[in-house]
């Protein structure tokens, strides 16, 4: 029996017959905005109903490669749970992404209640970001079983993300986490986006203060070029609310972002690019102070987003140092 894919992201392979009988992929986002609350996990990852809306249960997001018996849609109402029950082998396919370490160590911290599936869970160690390959061709990560170190891991990564403070994601540093190889720097890289002690500033709005700078004054570079922007934790239209931030708070760091946007619903998609694209950006002269570290942007703007379970706002403006600060 070919074995069921767990992953955050699909490549050709997966959807081969030869590769797998069915792949799963997560779309939940966890590194922007209100985490989901339990009862809409729980939902998601439990039996189908008639009143779960299309989009919030996992059986809406499977891709079947032989689409075989095992997935008929009878099983697909079954909890996430039950469902891995019909498999001799699931094989979870998370990759070097902070989102999908996030998603891995969701769905082990969910599973660890589910002993009989445990034991047929697969753990693929996939070194790279799978965003980057066309194809696998020759190349396989090595897979392993996964045992109590790893959900033990998962679980008090998961528990301490979710956290109304980033103080237990912090001390996990200082713990053993070689059962999930690729976690440390995750949790490294969403620290560095809390607000600097000096400026106000998380990682990736510092660089693009960096950037523009620079010269690089188009959104497709702040956005796209992985290698330029160098920081990993939000996606394309989250690059574009921190934008939006540096350039219509009271104080501006950024100018010369489309009027537009400033009343655009961040449901409108299609607008909300051509405005990006149009946008040509330099920065203020308090900006410039800001990239200096002369200026705290978080004195002078207000700031309302959420790292994990914590809400950040100038009342409550946890800091990286690059040791955590409290308020």
């Amino acid at each position: 029996m070919k074995p069921l894919i767990l992953t955050g992201w699909m490549i050709p392979e997966f959807t081969e017959p030869e590769f797998a009988d069915l792949v799963l992929n997560f779309f939940f986002r966890f590194g922007w905005g209100p985490l989901p609350s339990p009862d809409e996990l729980a939902t998601y990852l439990g039996p189908g109903t008639p009143d779960v809306k299309h989009g919030h249960h996992w059986s809406d997001f499977a891709t079947g490669g032989n689409r075989s018996k095992n997935s008929d849609r009878e099983d697909l109402d079954l909890s996430l749970a039950e469902f891995c029950q019909h498999y001799e082998r699931v094989e979870l396919w998370f990759d070097t992404q902070p989102n999908a370490q996030l998603q891995l160590v969701w769905l082990l911290d969910y599973f660890r209640s589910y002993p009989e599936t445990v034991a047929k869970l697969k753990f693929c160690l996939v070194d790279l970001a799978m965003i980057e390959l066309e194809r696998l061709g020759k190349w396989r990560p090595p897979i392993v079983d996964v045992t109590e170190k790893e959900l033990e891991t998962a679980s008090a990564a998961w528990q301490a993300y979710r956290a109304p403070t980033p103080e237990a994601c912090f001390d996990l540093l200082g713990q053993d986490l070689s059962a999930l190889p690729l976690l440390r720097p995750v949790l490294i890289d969403l620290l560095e986006e809390l607000p600097s002690s000096s400026t106000g500033l998380g990682a990736t709005e510092m660089r693009m203060l960096e950037l523009i700078a620079r010269g690089y004054s188009l959104t497709n570079a702040l956005f796209h070029l992985r290698q330029l922007r160098q920081t990993r934790i939000f996606g394309e239209w989250e690059y574009g609310y921190l934008l939006d931030g540096l350039a219509f708070g009271p104080r501006p760091a950024v100018t010369g972002l489309d009027e537009q946007l400033r009343t655009l619903s961040r449901e409108n998609l299609r607008d909300r690019h051509g405005a990006y694209l149009r946008s040509e950006l330099s920065l203020t002269e308090f900006g410039k102070a800001v990239l200096a570290h002369k200026e705290d942007f978080s004195r002078h703007n207000p700031i309302d987003r959420w790292w994990g379970g914590t809400h950040l706002t100038n009342d409550n403006l946890w800091r990286w140092n690059p040791a955590l600060v409290k308020p």
